[in-house]
């Protein structure tokens, strides 16, 4: 009969693999922070597309262990789910960064660096949940939980100020239409990552 401590010790490149793709996808926000911050630069894709790389990679990894892997730390739908969600992180964030750079002349005096800052800070929340998974502490999760909601509403609020600027009437359709892209994107990353912490505290939950 296997022990619980056994069966947990099992199957640790999950929390390896899951700790590259929380990596991954909170240097992608980072990257997009430094990129807004300074929107005098010319910006430079290569962080975003590395970033993405590196989730593939760890997604792939985790696919493939879910199949080699008689044990798991988790449950397997757990893992897939966090997984997922952690994947669509830099995938939005490459989305925004992107379109970005092929449309800033456009988007003179609107500063999206607060909204990025937000965001990248919400990812940073999420890499320590996802780290936390290894020791299951429900108590440490609820408080990174509960930051990560707080970091939430505020990059609502921010992004709702957007909205000033699509109405202010100074811009016209075609760049009203721009900047509501660009706000929904960066709301989706920001929700991407919530999505991802909502998993990793409801794994705790099942497994505490």
């Amino acid at each position: 009969m296997f022990s619980l401590q056994t069966i947990f010790g099992q199957g640790k490149q999950f929390f390896a693999y899951l700790d590259d793709a929380a990596d991954a996808a909170h240097d992608s926000t980072k990257a997009l922070y430094e990129m807004l911050k300074a929107p005098e630069r010319t910006p430079g894709l290569e962080a975003f597309k590395l970033a993405r790389q590196r989730e593939r990679v760890a997604s792939d990894r985790i696919s493939q262990a879910l199949v080699d892997s008689f044990i798991t730390p988790m449950e397997r739908d757990d893992i897939e789910a966090l997984a997922s969600a952690l994947y669509k992180i830099p995938k939005q964030v490459e989305r925004f960064a992107d379109r970005y750079a092929l449309a800033r002349h456009r988007l003179d005096g609107i500063d999206f660096a607060p909204r990025a800052a937000m965001l990248e800070q919400a990812a940073g929340v999420v890499v320590e949940m996802v780290h936390e998974l290894r020791k299951m502490g429900l108590d440490r999760m609820k408080l990174l939980n509960d930051r990560l909601r707080v970091l939430e509403a505020e990059a609502d609020r921010l992004i709702l100020e957007l909205h000033r600027d699509i109405y202010s009437g100074r811009l016209d359709a075609s760049e009203m239409f721009l900047l509501k892209e660009f706000f929904e994107i960066l709301e989706k990353a920001i929700d991407r990552c919530r999505e991802a912490g909502v998993v990793a505290y409801r794994i705790v939950l099942k497994n505490s």
